[in-house]
């Protein structure tokens, strides 16, 4: 009976000794996002995207300007994020917008989360009014969501003087986009 308990006790330990793997493919980090890292040059995105579509702004690389802005789709034509590079001398990924809900955060936000599970995970720093929509800002992530005014009460969505606070916003407006920026 003891020669059976030992490899039996081995196994067990081993179990629990080992590390599960996070599948991190989709994952939005401060300083990573996916494959894609804080330090990635723009000039590395087609290596960086090899398996997958890189389509650059035709117009503006037709007026020999570099690139305003790098879409990625996946292989089955699926747009999965839009890259905007930085103006510096040897540009490096600026903002990134999330086209594809597999992105999420840490905290599981992506853009088909609503205002309720942005709150309910973060803290909200501030909110930005503009004339149609709000910049909702949160403390622990550099992640920022865009909420449609349309998704306000009708009293709210006209006036883009109107500070706005998140008590306002109602917990199941939808997010309309989802971007992080990196300086």
């Amino acid at each position: 009976m003891k020669k059976c308990l030992v490899p039996l006790v081995v196994f067990a330990l081993a179990l629990c000794n080992c590390k599960q793997e996070v599948d991190t493919t989709f994952l939005i980090t401060n300083e990573k996002v996916g494959v894609l890292d804080k330090t990635s040059l723009a000039r590395d995105i087609e290596l960086i995207f090899a398996k997958d579509s890189v389509v650059k702004d035709t117009t503006t690389l037709n007026l020999g300007n570099k690139a305003k802005k790098l879409k990625i789709y996946e292989n089955g034509g699926r747009h999965m994020l839009t890259l905007t590079p930085s103006a510096d001398s040897i540009p490096q990924i600026e903002n990134i917008r999330f086209e594809d809900a597999r992105y999420s955060t840490e905290k599981g936000i992506s853009i088909n989360s609503t205002f309720k599970e942005i709150k309910e995970a973060y803290t909200v720093k501030k909110i930005i009014t503009s004339t149609k929509n709000l910049l909702v800002l949160v403390k622990e992530s550099d992640v920022y969501f865009t909420i449609s005014k349309e998704e306000l009460p009708s009293s709210l969505r006209y006036d883009s003087s109107r500070n706005i606070d998140a008590v306002q916003i109602p917990d199941k407006a939808r997010i309309k986009y989802m971007m992080l920026g990196w300086d």
